[in-house]
């Protein structure tokens, strides 16, 4: 079991940055694989970055290619997801999801553990 608590997100000009957050509590982090998703309003959540149980593997949506990566500390329990260049079209409830396994997966039912999601609003 894993408990994940996601903080980082707010309110920020196009063009800007932001860092999320997700720390996660329980045992065995190095053993998750972990992912970020995204859910804009009216919309599917949708995959935007992932990262093997050991970090040496990412993978990004082309969305948001080049303009973001995943990251994670596993002595700190906790995955990053930095992000550049924001656009509007980025606004969305992000979503920081585990599972169990070496990663990284795109899909979403593949995961099993979910936290509340953090809000990104980017203003044009």
């Amino acid at each position: 079991q894993v408990q994940l608590v996601e903080s980082g997100g707010g309110l920020v000009q196009a063009g800007g940055s932001l860092r999320l957050s997700c720390a996660a509590s329980g045992r065995s982090f190095s053993s998750y694989s972990m992912g970020w998703f995204r859910q804009a309003p009216g919309k599917e959540r949708v995959f935007v970055a992932a990262i093997s149980s050991s970090g040496s593997t990412t993978d990004v949506a082309d969305s948001v290619k080049g303009r973001s990566t995943i990251s994670r500390d596993n002595a700190k329990n906790i995955v990053y997801l930095q992000m550049n260049s924001l656009k509007p079209e980025d606004t969305a409830v992000y979503y920081c999801a585990a599972t169990l396994g070496l990663g990284p997966y795109r899909s979403r039912t593949l995961y099993n553990y979910w936290g509340q999601g953090t809000q990104v609003t980017v203003s044009s």
